[in-house]
């Protein structure tokens, strides 16, 4: 099959839907079919690269503000027009609904090719980074939410991550397109439960002799990452030899850097930074429990990882995420931005050695139920019957 990935956020980005855009369009074109990828340029200027095994269209950009590394094609429908008319897919795959979404569903509908759309996002991940917008929040989230039922309307088949995230999705607007629920998948050879390496604790000042707490991902105010400090100063203050773990970046940073000296924790806190893909699988070995305090979470990748890296889960009871953190299986479900009950949470598993090794066990096992190749295998099943009918 030639398949269209047509995705507004992609790699350099760091973020879920970047992720899985990337695995997605990597495995597509490892199991033999020709893929070509949409996403904005890097740089502003329009061309074509090559990620290994397939080709990307970087459709010409402007920054957008609000998201580190985050480009977006607001005026670049006549390009994105043009190079899939020289592809020619079979089928058209959308990650989101912003400008280059828009463009290949316009396309796609025009000229009769199947499309498939997948909804990574809540309204929360973009109302929660507009402070300014704060006041009218509400209106503006029925307003995106409704726009994205009509968009995905228009699609062929709509899919997101789990079951609870269509349900949340499908809740007011009664979507008629059929849709099904496939995992965004992690490629679950490059994780392990084995011990990091000496040269990575070095590497990041990091205490071999503390507990560490763990959060990996973007360091965004959507994440509610703030809350994740006050629950640790909790957990520091009852059980002194802890040590918080942050890795990432984003528009939150330089505040979490402020709330963490303003608790005098610096001493028990590190920032690493965004790291490289390597340094990323190796970090999430290096923790005794991973925390999730973010409320917007359709699935998790983040999670997901640490999942497959061993690790008791710790997050709050929102979005999709009881769908991984099943509570008293592999972690416990805490109420949203409720510091106490998730310090309450990390002290348990932190002080109970047999509770956080049968915990880690049941990562693990959650964690083989969303194989990439597993999701992988399930779109091509999807495309194949599109294409058919």
């Amino acid at each position: 099959m030639k398949i269209l990935v047509a995705s507004d956020l992609h790699y350099p980005t760091i973020n879920g839907v970047a992720t899985f855009s990337r695995n997605l369009a990597r495995g597509l074109a490892d199991l033999g079919h020709e893929v070509m990828v949409i996403a904005p340029s890097q740089t502003g200027k329009k061309g074509k690269e090559i990620d290994g095994n397939h080709v990307i269209f970087r459709a010409s950009s402007v920054p957008f503000p609000f998201y580190q590394n985050f480009r977006i094609s607001p005026n670049a429908s006549r390009e994105i027009k043009k190079a899939i008319e020289a592809f020619d897919p079979d089928v058209i795959h959308i990650q989101m609904v912003l400008w280059i979404g828009m463009a290949a569903l316009k396309y796609g509908n025009k000229n009769g090719i199947p499309i498939v759309s997948t909804n990574h996002a809540m309204p929360e991940n973009l109302m929660d980074n507009l402070k300014l917008l704060a006041p009218v929040s509400r209106p503006i989230n029925y307003i995106l939410k409704a726009y994205g039922a009509r968009f995905h309307s228009k699609a062929d088949f709509v899919t997101l991550p789990t079951q609870a995230a269509i349900d949340m999705f499908n809740a007011d607007d009664k979507i008629t397109v059929p849709m099904a629920p496939v995992s965004n998948g992690i490629d679950l050879g490059r994780f392990t439960n084995e011990p990091a390496p000496d040269t990575l604790y070095k590497k990041f000042s990091l205490p071999k002799d503390r507990k560490i707490v763990s959060y990996i991902g973007r360091l965004d105010a959507e994440k509610h990452l703030s809350v994740l400090v006050r629950a640790f100063a909790r957990v520091q203050s009852t059980l002194p030899k802890t040590h918080l773990l942050i890795v990432g970046d984003g528009t939150d940073a330089a505040h979490l850097k402020q709330l963490v000296k303003a608790s005098g924790l610096q001493k028990y806190v590190t920032f690493t930074g965004r790291v490289s893909d390597e340094d990323l699988v190796l970090l999430h070995r290096v923790a005794d429990v991973y925390c999730m305090p973010s409320p917007a979470e359709l699935q998790s990748i983040a999670t997901l990882e640490a999942m497959a890296s061993g690790k008791p889960i710790v997050a709050v009871d929102a979005g999709a995420l009881k769908e991984l953190c099943q509570d008293g299986r592999n972690g416990y479900l805490c109420e949203q931005d409720n510091d106490e009950q998730i310090a309450e949470g990390l002290l348990t598993i932190l002080q109970d050695d047999k509770l956080r090794s049968r915990f880690a066990a049941e990562s693990l096992a959650i964690a083989q139920t969303h194989d990439l190749q597993t999701t992988l295998r399930r779109f091509e099943e999807i495309y194949s019957d599109l294409i058919k009918a």
